[in-house]
């Protein structure tokens, strides 16, 4: 049985942002400033406009996206998935959950920074249906290069993908 039929997704509590702003710490914003601390996490929780998704494999939290929905375009801040859980499809699954909720609100786009370091992180968007829009130099604590991507949730969606 593949771990993703075995994943289960749920917004996360306030008492999950602890390990969700480590995970973040360790997996996205190593090397940087820590911006993404267990307040500013238990804020985004609280915020209506919000959804910090988790994903779990047999109880333990396996991933956690963060997006914040406007009225036409979202705005995914972090997604991570902890390495022994990674090439599981739990990053898909969490990134087809919220594009779902996008749709179903009426969110014609979506739009993200990637770290230029992280190809790896590159690579997933692209093969996900994501575009690169731009690039913003210094963009991370003014060290590190920003990749601009976005989707469009208006474009028909393939049924044989």
């Amino acid at each position: 049985m593949k771990a993703e039929s075995r994943v289960r997704f749920r917004a996360a509590h306030r008492s999950d942002a602890a390990a969700i702003a480590a995970m973040s710490r360790l997996h996205i914003e190593h090397g940087l400033r820590w911006r993404w601390t267990p307040a500013r996490v238990r804020k985004q929780i609280e915020d209506p406009d919000t959804m910090v998704l988790i994903a779990s494999l047999n109880g333990e939290m396996a991933g956690f996206a963060i997006m914040h929905f406007g009225d036409l375009d979202a705005h995914l801040f972090l997604l991570a998935v902890a390495p022994p859980f990674r090439r599981m499809g739990i990053g898909r699954g969490l990134l087809e959950w919220l594009e779902k909720s996008c749709r179903t609100a009426g969110i014609q786009n979506i739009r993200l920074e990637v770290r230029w370091g992280n190809r790896r992180a590159r690579r997933f968007y692209l093969a996900n249906g994501y575009r690169v829009l731009g690039q913003v130099a210094g963009y991370y604590d003014r060290r590190e290069a920003a990749v601009l991507m976005g989707k469009s949730l208006t474009e028909p969606v393939d049924p044989t993908l």
